[in-house]
């Protein structure tokens, strides 16, 4: 399932691969389309033929080929482009207790994923060609959603010698991340957007001037000295945001900022996007509906870089979204094994799994209470692929079928059924949300459906039984 290359990443020549699978045949009947991006916004019957959508009805007017299909009855529920994540951490090569291809694309799928681009930060490092290679082929053969991979910036993520970034991209490299290390040294970062102009792809960028934030484990403010808590201050993501905006205006290079948190981050982007800086960025679910007020109890579940930070930070990531200085959402998924986070706060890894609750933390915390319109947030969701010069899914005939049904009225309680990821450090474990992913089909063939609530028939879409 080599699936975007031929028509979505030919120029850039970026890979995203998965495991073989039957494309789909099936007919969704009666669902609530949604796609901000075609104007599409009513119920209707949406026809996959061969993996790709053939064609889009009122609701109830299609039969189905003659030879038969797979039957979804939708029954009103929504069903949006599905989503893709350009930023989360599968494990491997090297720490697959926490996670590995299998189970962070499976977890990717339950999420209403269709595919994700993981992070190098591993052991060891994403830095080479034979690495990247060798992870392109286990993904053909382990992936249930399409998945790409961005190397890193320098080797071994140390910040000082540059990795042949033009043999990566010609591997099939998604773009370049020294992700959970910053590139401090200016001038390295400089000769790498350098060269980012010549082979392209983009340099997605982990914010934070380690001379700030120190030791730090949540966010410098009032709680943190309550808990007595060494913090980190916002402003060590947002100058060196500033810093690296300047840089890649000065260079006319394409720079991607990492999960932004600050209220002062976004003031930076928004900044260097006037200046006609070529930026884009993405916020996590977790900075969109949580605070430092939610790690009162230092439950490492909650402890993540960067940490959930004020009231007033949070508020300005929502502005940022709806005004368009926020290009995505992303979900950083960082899967840990539980005796790692089951430390002293101060001494936990940092990180929290998020592809399982994406959409629904996103809808239950901000759309229902009214923030966020669904139309946002879906495109949103399904926004961080197009930063990349890769494909951005659409419901529209001809089309590849990446779809996701979800039933908005859904309730479910985070790991009360546990989680389809290896790892269990969701910050929002236990809590109730709204929002069900149904069925995910990714790449054309289904990769998800939920095991309880879900019923499909098979057979001839207007005969016995349809």
């Amino acid at each position: 399932m080599s699936i975007h290359e031929p028509t979505h990443g030919a120029s850039s020549g970026v890979r995203l691969v998965g495991a073989p699978a039957r494309p789909a045949d099936v007919l969704l009947r009666d669902v609530h389309a949604l796609d901000p991006r075609t104007g599409l916004d009513g119920r209707r019957d949406v026809l996959v033929t061969d993996g790709v959508i053939s064609e889009i009805a009122a609701a109830g007017t299609l039969t189905g080929p003659p030879g038969g299909c797979e039957v979804v009855e939708g029954e009103g529920r929504h069903l949006f482009a599905a989503f893709v994540d350009p930023h989360v951490h599968l494990r491997t090569p090297g720490q697959e207790h926490k996670e590995d291809l299998e189970t962070g694309t499976r977890a990717a799928a339950a999420g209403g994923f269709c595919a994700v681009i993981a992070m190098p930060n591993t052991s060891p490092t994403i830095d080479s060609a034979p690495i990247l290679g060798a992870l392109l082929d286990a993904a053909a053969r382990e992936a249930r959603v399409p998945v790409g991979f961005m190397p890193a910036i320098t080797r071994g993520l140390q910040g000082t010698e540059l990795t042949d970034m033009a043999e990566l991209r010609r591997l099939g490299a998604a773009g370049f991340t020294d992700d959970g290390h910053p590139v401090t040294d200016a001038g390295v970062l400089r000769r790498a957007l350098q060269y980012q102009r010549l082979c392209g792809g983009v340099l997605a960028l982990h914010e934070e001037d380690p001379a700030l934030s120190g030791k730090g484990a949540m966010h410098e403010g009032v709680v943190s000295a309550m808990l007595g808590v060494a913090g980190i201050p916002s402003v060590s993501e947002s100058t060196l945001i500033a810093r690296d905006c300047a840089l890649a205006g000065y260079e006319g290079a394409r720079i991607h900022i990492q999960h932004l948190s600050a209220r002062e981050s976004v003031e930076a982007i928004a900044a260097a996007k006037s200046r006609g800086v070529a930026v884009t960025c993405e916020v996590s679910p977790h900075h969109l509906t949580m605070t430092d007020e939610d790690v009162r109890t230092l439950d490492t579940r909650r402890k993540m870089n960067p940490p959930l930070r004020a009231e007033e930070d949070r508020q300005a990531l929502i502005e940022g979204l709806r005004d368009g200085t926020i290009d995505c959402i992303a979900t950083d998924h960082a899967p840990h094994a539980r005796d790692e986070k089951e430390v002293p706060f101060e001494q936990a890894p940092m990180g929290t799994t998020g592809l399982e609750t994406a959409f629904s933390s996103v809808y239950t915390d901000l759309v229902l209470p009214g923030d966020l319109s669904l139309e946002l947030v879906v495109e949103k969701l399904t926004a961080g692929l197009g930063l990349l010069d890769l494909f951005v899914p659409r419901v529209a005939v001809g089309e590849a079928a990446n779809l996701v049904l979800v039933d908005l009225d859904a309730e479910w309680v985070v790991g009360e059924s546990g989680y389809e990821s290896r790892s269990e450090n969701s910050c929002f474990a236990g809590r109730t949300l709204r929002g069900r992913v149904l069925l995910t089909v990714a790449a054309g063939a289904v990769a998800y459906r939920e095991r309880s609530t879900l019923l499909t028939q098979v057979g001839s879409a207007d005969g016995p039984g349809a």
